[in-house]
């Protein structure tokens, strides 16, 4: 039986931390009960982030505002046999422990969730979902899909890359090479604010060119104030 170590990152987005933070105290735990642990890494070292944390019982740590820094950190301290990365913002599937353990079961190193915009949703969603799917398959899928590995080969594969952006490149790429890293059928479900905020079409160009210039060796950091530029 396989425990697992949910670590995440955080930023000045507490609402959405504690209700993910009472999904994951909400899930049917089954054969893992009580095998839950979890890991908030607070890069704006917030007083209130720490209070939602304590409600929850969930380890509480502060760290710079580097989302690869924070994860790394986060994973240090994890004890679960299972790491599994999860943005604040994320909505889970009713039994992903299950998901994941079946996954793991079969002899995979780790995988990731299918990517779902939670609502509202608009009718670009229904283009992207399977446009996002396939570049999963053939390239890589980002941190916000639930990534999850065992912590061994977590370790083969290198670790997150210590970057504000593109941090789990390198790792998704160490992991295939070690071993199968499956897409699971299960979605998570991604905060749509964003791509409304700045449009469906305008969000997604936006996020192609990032990647492209990641591609062609642009720095990471430099990439990422052109993100937050865009983000709300």
């Amino acid at each position: 039986m396989s425990s697992f170590s949910a670590i995440i990152p955080c930023y000045h987005d507490e609402d959405k931390l504690a209700d993910l933070l009472g999904q994951l105290r909400n899930l049917p735990h089954n054969l893992f009960q009580g095998a839950l642990e979890i890991i908030v890494v607070d890069g704006a070292d917030s007083p209130l982030c720490r209070n939602i944390c304590h409600r929850y019982d969930a380890r509480w740590i502060a760290g710079e505002p580097c989302r690869g820094g924070q994860l790394l950190s986060g994973a240090a301290l994890a004890q679960g046999d299972t790491l599994w990365f999860l943005h604040a913002d994320t909505r889970l599937p009713s039994d992903p422990l299950k998901a994941m353990g079946r996954a793991l079961a079969q002899g995979a190193v780790g995988g990731y969730f299918r990517f779902r915009f939670d609502a509202p949703r608009a009718w670009p969603a229904l283009l992207l979902e399977p446009a996002i799917a396939f570049r999963c398959r053939f390239g890589i899928p980002y941190g916000d899909q639930g990534l999850f590995m065992t912590r061994q080969a977590y370790a083969e594969a290198g670790g997150h890359s210590p970057w504000p952006l593109f941090e789990e490149v390198s790792l998704v790429r160490g992991l295939r090479r070690i071993g199968r890293f499956l897409p699971l059928r299960e979605p998570v479900f991604i905060d749509p604010r964003r791509w409304h905020h700045d449009g469906w079409w305008r969000r997604t160009w936006a996020n192609r060119n990032l990647a492209l210039a990641f591609a062609r060796g642009v720095a990471p950091e430099r990439l990422a104030a052109r993100y937050r530029s865009k983000t709300i």
